[in-house]
């Protein structure tokens, strides 16, 4: 390929169609494992939200490694593809397990659950790391990375989608319980495998240009700890994934105890991940228009805004107003999702220019072992506000009334609490606009 030529479809979806797996990995968990734990095993709510943080603090310390090891094999080979094959083969494997939980224990649930989405997550860092790192190698040329991610976004949220549409109604199909997860598992974990795999082998085209020379991991957080302008956009953009775990996290409960039906989950996820596909566009032509960071900050505001308004929409029941508002966030959340993978590659683009060494992967590891800390916080933070509200685990055939305070709990656990953060994480993006216009030659919009 030469400098000048655009990306053709073909390899834009090659690229893509991994988004759909990572999205899918991204979503059940976060959106099924904490209920599945609490109301379906009968773990309590404490135990349940220190399972769920456990493994993920573990990937927080695995994906620098892997980024590094990522930019080794580039240097060597030319390519990132052994890594991404070997998350491809085995998350699928490890995330049927997940909800495949043998005996009638809930301690033996605990800790099966607990082992599986340990595995599992180092087998999604193995894939997503280097995954993540393409985008930066994919073309010398901005406007087409610019192009890839706006193809990564939209089969990102399409794996989203799908995951969130249609895990919970597989769920509800099987009857619900044990076997209903069961069946979810093995269904969407070949789903996760098919697009996991089709990624392996629609990028083995895209050439590496990590080096000159192979660094350790000490020397590549060394080198890349100077680009300032990266790590204050990491921290506007882990705040905003928090937020949004948070409320991940909250949805079934928000459904079932809030909205009296747990099937409206899958709607509220539809309702919210859909228009987030069709959104993705409009965000692409208002940043080519008005710039990559003031956009963004526009849609973590206006997210913020629709998810204060649900509080009181959710007390009064009102399931109407609540997918319109969903509707409103998944809008938000497409420009929130494309613009900050938008700045990332370019981050780590620009960063060549200052160093003369070229380390995509051990950025995107550092970016990656935030946002999995992030995500990992989500369950294990909502975990601790039911907790606080007193909230009563059971388990499928013996479910309880929550007390009141465990309802204000959930309430304030799945909308202020978000809106705070969201909040929080504005200034942190402000400052990087103005860093990177010091730093960078020619800044990132």
């Amino acid at each position: 390929m030469t400098e000048a030529e655009p990306l053709g479809r073909g390899r834009l979806l090659g690229y893509a169609i991994g988004s759909v797996g990572t999205g899918i990995f991204s979503a059940v968990p976060g959106l099924l494992l904490l209920y599945y734990l609490t109301d379906v095993l009968g773990v309590s709510a404490a135990v349940a939200g220190v399972l769920l943080v456990l493994p993920k603090a573990w990937d927080v310390l695995l994906n620098p490694v892997v980024g590094a090891a990522s930019d080794r094999e580039a240097v060597r080979t030319g390519r990132r593809t052994r890594l991404l094959l070997i998350g491809a083969v085995t998350l699928p494997l490890l995330f049927t397990a997940m909800f495949v939980v043998p005996g009638s224990s809930p301690v033996l649930a605990a800790c099966w659950v607990g082992v599986a989405f340990l595995l599992a997550a180092s087998a999604f860092a193995c894939f997503q790391v280097p995954y993540v790192a393409l985008p930066a190698e994919i073309s010398p040329l901005a406007e087409q990375r610019a192009r890839a991610m706006a193809w990564r976004i939209v089969a990102l949220t399409a794996g989203i989608l799908v995951a969130g549409g249609i895990a919970p109604v597989l769920v509800e199909a099987a009857g619900g319980g044990r076997a209903g997860y069961a069946l979810m598992g093995t269904v969407v974990g070949l789903m996760l495998g098919g697009a996991l795999v089709a990624a392996v082998l629609g990028t083995r085209w895209i050439p590496s240009s990590a080096g000159p020379r192979p660094l350790g991991l000490a020397a590549a957080l060394r080198t890349a700890r100077g680009n300032r302008p990266f790590f204050v956009l990491l921290t506007s953009a882990v705040l905003q994934t928090l937020a949004v775990a948070v409320m991940l996290t909250g949805a079934p409960y928000a459904a079932t105890y809030l909205l009296g039906d747990y099937g409206l989950t899958s709607l509220v996820f539809v309702c919210l991940v859909g228009p987030s596909a069709l959104a993705v566009p409009m965000w692409h032509r208002l940043a080519r228009r008005y710039g990559t960071v003031p956009c963004y900050a526009v849609s973590v505001a206006v997210f913020a805004v629709a998810t204060i308004a649900l509080y009181p929409v959710l007390n009064a029941g009102a399931t109407g107003l609540v997918l319109a508002l969903s509707a409103i966030l998944g809008v938000c959340y497409a420009g929130m999702q494309l613009l900050s993978f938008q700045l990332l590659p370019e981050s780590v683009h620009a960063d060549s220019g200052r160093t003369g060494h070229a380390q995509s992967g051990a950025f995107t590891g550092v970016w990656m072992a935030a946002e999995t800390g992030a995500l990992a916080l989500g369950p294990g933070v909502f975990a601790a506000v039911l907790a606080l509200g007193s909230y009563q685990a059971a388990d499928f055939e013996h479910p309880v009334v929550q007390p009141d305070s465990a309802l204000t709990a959930l309430t304030t656990g799945f909308t202020l609490l978000p809106a705070a953060l969201l909040l929080v994480s504005i200034p942190p993006l402000l400052a990087y606009r103005r860093m990177a216009a010091r730093q960078y030659a020619p800044a990132p919009a």
